[in-house]
């Protein structure tokens, strides 16, 4: 743990041990817009520990460290104001995109999961709405595995240069996600960035007719969206 602690922690535990006694659950108060699963948010989880930190004397900060090319390093650190006892973590999560749109994605990401694992957050089932939930979503063993594609603030919308058709407008030197989709008649595909840091490959056009050939090449069918989609293949 060298490095990642001051030599004595004994009045921070005292002080983390009395936060784990009073800090609440981070309530799951956003939707997937893809695979409709609820997930918290950055803000549900400051939320549910906000104020036991600060009734406990303990300042908590994040920010970012240089890290190898591609991914972005966080530091989560959590001081005792009273003895200056510290403790930290490193988080290095890839980056979807390097421009500031997927820095600001991966912090995010690795913003709540960081403060989540050393505080011991748990995540509620749902909103606190358990009545307004339906059997279909309310089974685990409906819900997808992929959860945390999408963020309450930042879905996962199109944005500026992201759009290709069929891979043609790729740049040289950056891998094409678009590049091993096979052409399709009528079907051009788009980008969008996720606020996890993957990216999903939507589907439009003549959709339709060609929904048995997007199916068989891994493709989903999202109702609420109307519009194929699918995780994009690493290459």
């Amino acid at each position: 743990m060298e490095g990642y602690q001051s030599p004595e922690i004994s009045e921070l535990a005292k002080a983390l041990i009395n936060v784990q006694r009073t800090i609440q659950p981070a309530i799951k108060d956003a939707t997937n817009p893809f695979v409709q699963n609820r997930y918290a948010t950055l803000n549900s989880v400051m939320e549910s520990c906000r104020e036991a930190l600060l009734s406990n004397s303990i300042w908590m900060t994040q920010f970012p460290v240089p890290a190898e090319p591609g991914y972005l390093g966080l530091v989560t650190k959590l001081t005792h104001a009273e003895s200056g006892q510290w403790q930290s973590s490193l988080a290095v999560v890839p980056l979807p995109k390097a421009d500031p749109q997927g820095m600001g994605s991966a912090m995010t990401y690795a913003r709540r999961y960081s403060l989540s694992a050393m505080l011991g957050i748990v995540m509620d089932d749902d909103d606190g709405e358990h009545a307004k939930i339906s059997p279909k979503t309310a089974d685990p063993s409906k819900r997808p595995q992929n959860a945390h594609l999408a963020h309450k603030d930042a879905p996962c919308e199109l944005r500026p240069g992201q759009v290709a058709k069929n891979g043609s407008n790729s740049k040289p030197g950056v891998s094409n996600p678009l590049a091993s989709l096979p052409r399709i008649d009528g079907i051009s595909y788009q980008t969008v960035a996720a606020e996890d840091g993957r990216t999903c490959v939507i589907a439009t056009g003549n959709t339709a007719a060609k929904k048995d050939m997007l199916a068989e090449i891994g493709f989903r069918w999202n109702p609420q969206r109307k519009v194929w989609w699918m995780y994009a293949k690493a290459s």
